[in-house]
């Protein structure tokens, strides 16, 4: 089969179109003919030899697919060969054939379509547990999401007002230029991340202050963040997008001082540790994609080919909305 092999850390020179031999499925798990793969910054994390992205090279990336049911492992129950499904696999979802735990493979349902389902498994899944689980969205919340044009980005915007938010919904941007494609995508305001940020976003707020806060830049903005908080506020870090040194949480007393709440949040660890909770998401996230309008723009990718660019303008800034590629029929 076809793969995309990441080889060493590195960037698109170190991306390679290979064939493979197709794995098989274990005990309790299942063999997919993948049809779409989402892309994710988790990839581009792993291809730049980030910390804890990966422990091996060559490294096979993709954690977010779309295909039918190709063989099933000891054990599985529920599914049968042929059944249209997404899955989250630990990885090697860039390929023509993937195995994913059968917890984390679920049926798509009728009439949606596996090139949208593709990008319920980790992105928007993660939005959903970002307002839910980490985040406690309540009506009313001012929500602060910063790379606001990226994948999760997206998917907040459309997600907020489904799960009963019906506060401000603020997003940043690296970009100026990709502010008003953000407010597009829903967001009430979008604003540049310069020095006016924190100016722009209390009045924005009415001095009020945002009550939610999303945040994959690791502790980049994480200042920011706090100058921003309403008193009882929740900031959730989930990723380090900029690939920097990590900081220092802030002292207890500013936390305890604004009642407020630093969270970390990964969905690789749901994965692991938490897997019926993941999945619990995923279904959620088909369900409103079937059912109440879900949906994020989607850039096409006709091959593996494709993909090593669209890592590097991710990894760079210019990717706007989900990323999925065309990997069969």
């Amino acid at each position: 089969m076809r793969a995309l092999v990441m080889t060493a850390p590195g960037g698109a020179e170190n991306s390679e179109i290979r064939q493979i031999e197709a794995p098989h499925p274990g005990p309790g798990q299942v063999a997919i003919d993948v049809a779409w793969a989402g892309l994710n910054f988790v990839d581009v994390m792993a291809r730049r030899g980030d910390a804890g992205y990966t422990a091996e090279w060559p490294y096979l990336p993709g954690k977010e697919v779309a295909g039918t049911v190709r063989e099933l492992g000891e054990g599985v129950t529920g599914l049968a060969v042929g059944d249209r499904v997404v899955a989250a696999p630990v990885g090697g979802g860039l390929a023509e054939v993937v195995v994913a735990d059968a917890v984390l493979t679920l049926p798509v349902p009728d009439g949606l379509e596996l090139r949208t389902a593709a990008a319920a498994p980790l992105g928007l899944a993660t939005a959903v547990l970002l307002l839910t689980d980490a985040g406690r969205l309540t009506a009313g919340d001012n929500v602060l999401v910063h790379s606001a044009g990226g994948g999760v980005g997206s998917a907040v915007a459309q997600l907020v007002p489904l799960l009963g938010g019906g506060g401000t919904l603020i997003g940043t941007v690296g970009r100026p230029e990709k502010a008003a494609a953000a407010v597009d995508l829903g967001y009430h305001h979008a604003f540049a991340r310069d020095e006016k940020l924190a100016d722009a976003v209390r009045t924005a707020t009415g001095g009020r202050g945002v009550d939610l806060v999303l945040d994959p830049l690791g502790t980049a903005a994480l200042e920011l963040d706090l100058t921003v908080a309403a008193p009882g506020a929740r900031i959730v870090l989930f990723g380090n997008a900029g690939g920097g040194e990590v900081g220092a949480l802030p002292p207890l007393g500013r936390l305890m001082g604004g009642n407020l709440s630093v969270t970390g949040f990964s969905h690789r660890a749901f994965a692991a540790t938490a897997p019926e909770r993941l999945a619990r998401a995923i279904r959620t996230t088909l369900d409103l994609q079937a059912n109440s309008g879900l949906g994020i723009p989607l850039t096409e990718l006709p091959g593996l080919e494709a993909v090593p660019a669209a890592h590097d303008a991710m990894q760079e800034g210019r990717a706007t909305g989900k990323y999925v590629v065309r990997m069969g029929e």
